[in-house]
């Protein structure tokens, strides 16, 4: 079995696909625009507080709380949630998964000097002065809101995804209509599965930080860790959409399939991935965000994180000729007599 497997030839190089995604797009350099403009409007732009939803639950929560109970300060727990409701922009819904843009502040930046709702707070301060903000309303607005803005970004999420891998691996006569839909397709289906399982999680994490921020920290890395584990099988389902032109469902056992054999160098080809996107995030948030410099992190992330993108379009498109070349193989071993 060794000298078959010895015909084989070896699977596409990982920092390969890496090289040649950085270079891609740093020839079409236009491309890393939406994330540029997506991260500028949330730093400069208005936010969209939850402040006139989250204030008077939280004072009839506050209000329900025993005065004997000592194991909750009612008012380090309005404090809080307060600055949370006061700084949270609902805008950062814009932030899709799994087909989406990927932004400075995307995903919680989590360091040994804030806590869980501090992380999902960011951008908090601006070179502006007077940033509007506006009232997100009711439960209801609420969410209205998050419809509307996570099918904008699903939908701004296509375009790019679409743009990015006709940069990277050129397919011929992409159907751009066709791609675009399917991937909102998509979105919605892991949006569903993420919703079911996400938000109890979400909800005792939230619960649990509120009285130790440090056991609120540990466990959203431990949640985290969980989630890059499950993750690993669908992290490739968009990319059968725009490379292959795969429907939603095609593409997602194509994804499924293609991790089964592969696991090794797809494993390390992620780890890598999210090693260098979130590894970089820290030094792209080193300006202070009141300063102009923040301009330099956010272009800085946004090349980095489509050059990724691009390399991992690379890779799948890589990936799958191989498994093609020695599927073929096996066939021709297991029935030598036809060849």
């Amino acid at each position: 079995m060794e000298t078959e497997q010895g015909i084989f030839p070896p699977p596409p190089g990982l920092f390969a696909s890496l090289a040649r995604g950085f270079d891609s797009v740093a020839t079409h350099i236009a491309v890393i625009l939406p994330p540029v403009l997506l991260d500028v409007f949330l730093w400069l732009g208005p936010r969209l507080s939850l402040k006139s939803f989250i204030e008077p639950l939280l004072n009839q929560i506050v209000a329900a709380v025993p005065a004997s109970n000592q194991a909750l300060d009612p008012a380090q727990v309005q404090q809080q949630i307060g600055a949370f409701a006061n700084n949270f922009n609902l805008f950062r819904t814009l932030f899709t998964f799994p087909v989406g843009l990927s932004g400075l502040w995307s995903l919680p930046l989590l360091t040994s000097g804030n806590s869980l709702m501090e992380a999902f707070e960011n951008p908090t301060g601006s070179p502006l002065a007077g940033v509007g903000v506006l009232n997100a309303g009711s439960f209801f607005g609420i969410a209205g809101w998050i419809i509307l803005l996570a099918m904008a970004g699903w939908v701004i999420g296509g375009i790019y995804y679409y743009w990015v891998s006709a940069v990277a691996v050129r397919p011929a006569a992409p159907a751009f209509l066709k791609s675009v839909t399917q991937s909102v397709l998509l979105s919605i289906i892991w949006a569903g599965v993420l919703f079911v399982i996400g938000i109890p999680v979400l909800t005792l994490i939230g619960s649990i930080a509120i009285f130790s921020p440090f056991l609120g920290n540990l466990l959203i890395i431990l949640a985290g860790i969980t989630l890059i584990w499950l993750i690993l099988p669908i992290f490739f389902s968009a990319h059968g959409i725009f490379t292959l032109q795969l429907d939603a469902f095609r593409a997602i056992l194509k994804s499924l399939r293609m991790v089964r054999f592969t696991l090794p160098n797809t494993g390390m080809f992620l780890l890598v991935f999210l090693v260098i996107n979130q590894g970089l995030s820290f030094l792209w948030n080193v300006p202070p965000q009141n300063s102009w410099w923040t301009l330099v992190g956010i272009t800085g992330h946004a090349f980095v994180s489509t050059a990724l993108l691009a390399a991992s379009f690379i890779y799948y498109r890589d990936i799958n000729a191989w498994l093609a070349v020695v599927f073929e193989q096996l066939k021709k071993q297991a029935n030598p007599t036809k060849v």
